[in-house]
């Protein structure tokens, strides 16, 4: 195994196995896996997906994964930690408004089991991204952190629009009803405006009764339309918790929280923690529930 050591906001190895070894896992952003060569089959939330030479995968912070190896296999992981976006800014771009890209990746990866990637071009570009990270890093200089975070900037990007590409369109057998997948689509792409996730609004927006409404989503989903908004919303605050220096004003004020007081006492109520508890053990805890 070689481990190369790699620039802070993020980090790099290279993995050449025959018999799979459970890697250490901390809790972080999230991590890509590219299969340089090989072939066998991944094992994540207790589903396998088969794997070959261009497979491209996104696995949770969490260490419920696992590869069963046929061929002989090169891995590259590709970890993006907290300190990628903690005072980030790119080309003038706020950082608060790159980091709900990279939060969105982060809260809606975890429906998408299997390969990423559906885009064959995307597929290259990404692959060819990585090699050059890779190979930046192995010959890290001075001027090696701009280019890599620019890199790694792509590299998102190209993850964000197949993410989000792949939520308008998921495997019928998922949800039998189209517009189940166009109403989650459209509750994760405004969770931070409340008022647009009213049921009355909705309601108007997908042309159904308030009341039809609420139990076409129970039905579908196996939760209130309510506790799913509020879970969501919450998995955004631990993921700012975790991997942002916002404060908590600042926190509540990004997602539309009346003030800190009502945040803290949903936060409180959905996870038996206050989120100084939280901070200080840093886990996930909704984030991760029911995903393994």
């Amino acid at each position: 195994m070689q481990i190369i050591e790699a620039y802070k906001p993020f980090d790099i190895q290279e993995i050449s196995l025959t018999e799979w070894k459970q890697r250490p896992v901390k809790n972080n952003f999230f991590e890509l896996v590219l299969i340089q060569e090989g072939a066998g089959t991944q094992c994540i939330n207790y589903h396998d997906y088969t794997y070959s030479q261009g497979s491209i995968f996104l696995l949770p912070p969490l260490k419920c994964h696992s590869f069963q190896i046929t061929e002989p296999t090169r891995f590259v992981f590709l970890k993006f930690t907290s300190n990628f976006f903690k005072n980030y800014q790119r080309d003038g771009v706020k950082r608060s408004a790159w980091f709900k890209e990279a939060s969105y990746i982060l809260s809606n990866y975890n429906q998408l089991p299997g390969d990423i990637i559906k885009s064959e071009l995307d597929r290259q570009h990404l692959s060819s991204l990585v090699q050059l990270i890779v190979q930046e890093n192995r010959n890290y200089q001075a001027s090696s952190a701009a280019l890599i975070q620019s890199l790694m900037t792509s590299v998102l990007e190209i993850l964000l629009r197949n993410i989000k590409t792949s939520l308008s369109s998921l495997a019928p057998q998922q949800h039998q009803d189209e517009r189940i997948n166009r109403l989650l689509q459209y509750i994760n792409d405004h969770i931070q405006a409340p008022a647009l996730l009213k049921v009355e609004h909705l309601a108007k927006e997908f042309l159904l009764s308030p009341t039809y409404l609420s139990e076409f989503f129970r039905k579908n989903v196996g939760v209130s339309l309510r506790e799913y908004i509020i879970k969501a919303r919450l998995k955004q605050v631990e993921i700012r918790l975790l991997h942002s220096d916002h404060t908590l004003t600042e926190i509540a004020e990004e997602l539309s929280y009346t003030d800190v007081s009502h945040l803290s006492k949903t936060f409180k109520r959905y996870t038996g923690l206050s989120m100084r508890e939280f901070k200080k053990r840093g886990e996930y805890h909704i984030l991760k529930r029911n995903y393994c």
